[in-house]
Parts: structure tokens; sequence; C-alpha cells
């Protein structure tokens, strides 16, 4: 057999004698007790907010920072309430674009399906958005992150994009307040509706407290919010690196990817809420066996030993391991084990039996995978269509998301799971952000060790084009599917508790992979975000 390839990847710089000397004061009961009175006051705060306008900023500012789960009956009767006026008021004559966008925004993000009509009176008879706008920063910067809740085909809402990007662009360099200054260029780099909701609160907790008119009890509870949460989560990281450590995985499998924090990351930004711990837990272990699995079938198995890994995987078969050299069968018992770990979690809990859910769900990735290696090892270049339609499973996006339904659902509704099965867009939409996002930061990295071709690599050879031109069409295939989240998860409302849920798969791989590779090569903006969600907390006075 020849030599075996190498990812030449980066060492992790998280070891565990470094996870496990994280510490929070956090935890204490105190602080705990703190927040609860804070909670108590912000509540009388909503009730007694009566202004339509001073409703919507203070909706929008309990979701920036981050602690509108707290409250989430009372805002939605607020909204309830707001959308029967959107309804009755049928004319829209409304004239501020502030109040209007941040209205339709905040609306759609709940659910409610606003016509992009109401955007009408600030429209020139010949369709495009009066220039005249165009001194309202705030009022474009408003319209902008509206812009970002649209449906496939909404054309104004297009141009509303396009008209609020070109004008927030141009007007940078000349906004003199320095806050609102910062909230457009953070906006142009990714609007708010596709951030990862954690992060973004310890941005906007830092933005709103230079504000003059800042809520200061708002202020104090999301401090406080985001360091109890904290702490919960270093505990947990730390329960996941002793797991990992002791499943021996690292030291055994040296060829691999070892991403334990960066794996936790991805659970954090898909599964956030603090009572979903049990999800983040199995998540991490779900993403690390992916990632040690990817690098087989990307990089080290031959062929050979691929097919018969794949045929093992599809039968579940655990005497199947006497054919696999060790390294697949550790691998193989590591993913036997906590697949069975799970089914067993979710049959003491519920009486439900998920296992030949998970064995298909597995067997599903490593075909994916396996078709993409004979690909690979036979020179085959497939067309973009081809490609895609195996590498939204190969990202292991429906794994991931199955998994994350298993643990969030309680109980789990035989229907639903069966219409979730057959992959509509909950399912099948956010996993093509991921790979679409994923071939974007990973290509060039990936062209170098010499791995199967990606989109960008597909579309190229299928049309002859730049790379910057396959590139650009990506974008576009991102932005279209975005839209499809929007219509088919956030107003078409299935699986009511895993709907956001699903779109953060989105959103972290969104994150993830912003600025390039921030999986495979973690050093850069994957370190700044993971220290600042699990190890810095935010100054308290």
């Amino acid at each position: 057999m020849g030599a075996r390839r190498s990812g030449n990847y980066e060492s992790s710089i998280w070891d565990d004698d470094y996870v496990q000397s994280l510490t929070s004061p956090y935890t204490a009961k105190e602080y705990v007790e703190q927040a609860e009175k804070l909670k108590s006051r912000v509540k009388m705060i909503i009730d007694e907010t009566e202004d339509l306008l001073d409703q919507l900023e203070l909706i929008d500012n309990l979701q920036r920072l981050d602690i509108s789960n707290h409250f989430q009956d009372r805002i939605e009767k607020l909204l309830d309430s707001i959308h029967r006026t959107v309804e009755s008021d049928d004319k829209h004559k409304e004239r501020d674009l502030y109040v209007t966008a941040l209205q339709f925004r905040l609306l759609r993000q709940h659910g409610y399906h606003v016509p992009q009509e109401v955007f009408c009176s600030f429209m020139e008879e010949d369709g495009n958005f009066m220039e005249c706008l165009a001194d309202d920063v705030k009022g474009i910067l408003s319209l902008y992150e509206a812009s970002f809740l649209s449906l496939e085909g909404e054309i104004i809402l297009d141009l509303a994009k396009e008209f609020s990007t070109r004008h927030l662009s141009e007007r940078l360099e000349q906004i003199t307040e320095p806050s609102l200054a910062d909230q457009v260029r953070h906006a142009l780099e990714l609007p708010l509706h596709w951030r990862v909701q954690k992060l973004e609160a310890k941005w906007f907790i830092h933005i709103y407290e230079s504000r003059f008119n800042a809520n200061l009890i708002l202020l104090e509870l999301a401090k406080l919010d985001f360091n109890i949460v904290q702490a919960k989560y270093q505990d947990e990281i730390k329960q996941m690196s002793r797991w990992y450590k002791e499943t021996g995985l690292p030291e055994k499998l040296r060829f691999a990817r070892h991403r334990l924090a960066e794996c936790f990351l991805w659970a954090l930004g898909f599964t956030p809420e603090p009572h979903f711990g049990y999800a983040r837990k199995i998540l991490t272990k779900i993403a690390v066996l992916i990632t040690i699995m990817d690098d087989i079938y990307d990089v080290y198995g031959t062929l050979d030993e691929l097919e018969v890994f794949t045929q093992t995987i599809e039968r579940w078969d655990i005497n199947a391991l006497d054919q696999l050299p060790e390294y697949m069968r550790i691998c193989f018992l590591a993913l036997f084990n906590c697949a069975n770990e799970m089914a067993y979690d979710v049959l003491r809990d519920q009486d439900f039996n998920i296992i030949s859910n998970l064995r298909k769900l597995w067997a599903e990735l490593s075909r994916a995978y396996y078709l993409e290696a004979t690909w690979y090892h036979s020179g085959y270049f497939p067309s973009t269509e081809e490609y895609l339609n195996t590498a939204w499973v190969s990202i292991s996006g429906p794994v991931l998301l199955f998994h994350a339904y298993f643990c969030i659902t309680n109980p789990i509704n035989k229907g639903e799971l069966q219409s979730l099965e057959l992959y509509p867009g909950i399912i099948r939409w956010p996993s093509m952000v991921l790979r679409l996002t994923d071939d974007l930061g990973t290509t060039s990295g990936e062209i170098a060790k010499g791995d199967v071709p990606k989109s960008i690599q597909c579309y190229m050879h299928e049309t002859g084009c730049s790379e910057e031109d396959a590139r650009k069409r990506v974008k576009h295939l991102i932005d279209v599917t975005l839209k499809k989240m929007n219509k088919d998860i956030l107003i078409g409302k299935p699986a009511k508790n895993f709907r956001i849920t699903a779109m953060n798969l989105a959103r972290i791989a969104l994150c993830v992979y912003q600025f390039g590779d921030g999986f495979g090569v973690p050093h850069h903006e994957t370190k700044k975000n993971l220290v600042s969600l699990i190890v810095k907390p935010i100054p308290m006075p």
C-alpha cells in the first residue's frame, strides 16, 4: 500500500489542562437571585411600555441583548397586538422608514407574514426607493436589516437590500456618531438575522452601553445573564474535554483534526439556550465523530478500506470489527457507543426507540462520503447539481439536525418525525447553507491538500469560468437558500420547537466560515469567538 495522505492539520490550542483551568464566580447563588430580581423589574418595564415605537425598540433590545427568552409570553402578546394593528392599517401610509422596517423585521422574525408592500410608500412611481431617504442612516440601516427577512420572488425587498447596501457603504465614512458607524460596519459584514445570537449579544451589550438612553436595568440583566450562562458553558466544555480525553481518540487517531473546543462552539451556536445542556453534550460528541470520519474518508483511508467501513456502518455490525483496520475499529466503536447511549436516553425518558433512525442517518452519511471518495480516487468531476445532491448530505447537516431534534423534542411526535424524514426545507436548506459556506471557506486549503472537488471547482469545470465568478455563483446560491429558509421555516412554522434550532445551523455555519476556514484553521476568529463566549466574562460594576 502507498503512503497515506495527510491533511497537515494544525494541532488544537485548547488542551485539556487549559480547559479544566477555566473558572467563573457566576455559579454562586447570589448572582442567580440578583438576576431574578432584575427580571421582575424588566417585566414591569414591558408591561408599562405603551407607545408603538417604544414597544418595538424594547423587543429589539431584549432580543439583541439575548434576554428575550425570559419574557417570551409577554413579547408574543405584544407582537400579536402590533400585528393586528398592521393588518387593520391596509393603506400602508406609514411614513417613518425606521419604524416601518423595524416593525416588519420583528414580526417576520416571529413568523408573522407581513407583506413586502408595507414599503411601497417609500418608493417612486418608477418602482425604485426614493433617493431622499439616503440621509436617514438609521432608517436605511433598519431597512437593510429588514431586507434579509425576504422570501424568494419578493422584488421590493431585493430592491431594498440593493438600495440600503449601496447607501450604507457609500456613507459609512461620513457617519459622525461612532456607535452608529460601528453598527453599520457590523451589519454590512453580516446582517443581524443571520448572526449567532450569543456572539451578537456580547457585541451589542458594548454598543448599547454607549447609548445615552440605555436602560440600565436591561443592561445589568444582560451582563449578568451572559456571565451566568457562560459559567454553565464552562462546566459543559470541561465535561466534554474529559470525555474526549477518556475516549483516547486524540492519541489513537493522530491523523485526524482534533477540534473538541471548536465542536463545542458549533453545538453552542446551534443550541445556545441554557436549558439545552444535554443537546450541546450530544452535538459536541457527534461533531467530534463527524470530523474524524470526514478525515478518514477525505484523507486517510484507502478506497478498499472505505468500502468495508461503509458496509460496516450500514449493517451497524459490531461483529464485523475484525474486518477493519485498527483506526477504523476505534472510530466505529466510538460512533456505535455514542449512538446507543443517546438511543438509551431517549428510550428511558420517552419510551421511544430511535436507534433505527440513527443507524439510517449514519449509513446515509457514510454512503455520501464513500461516493465522494470514489469521485476523488477516479478523478471524476461531477456537475454542480450532481455534486450538491450528495454534498448537502455529506456535510452532515441531516445527522446534526436530527440529533438536535431528538435532544430537544419531548415528547417526540411520530407524525412529525415521519414528515421530517422526507427531508423538507427545515432539514434540506440549513444543510445546504452549511455545505455552501464550508465550500466557500475551505476550497483553497482543500485544493492544496488534494481533496474531492467542491462546488466552486465543479462550477469552474462545468462552465469554464474563473474562481472569482464561481465564488459569486456560490454566494448567490447561499442567498437563495437563506430566502427558502425564511419561507419554509420562519413563515411555514414546521416542527414548532425545532424551528430556531434549524435556523441556527445556518447561522453558526455563516459565522465559522465568514473569514475562511474557521474550523480547520481555528486560530483567528474562531479562537476569538471561543474566548468571548467561554473564557472572558463581561465586566460588572
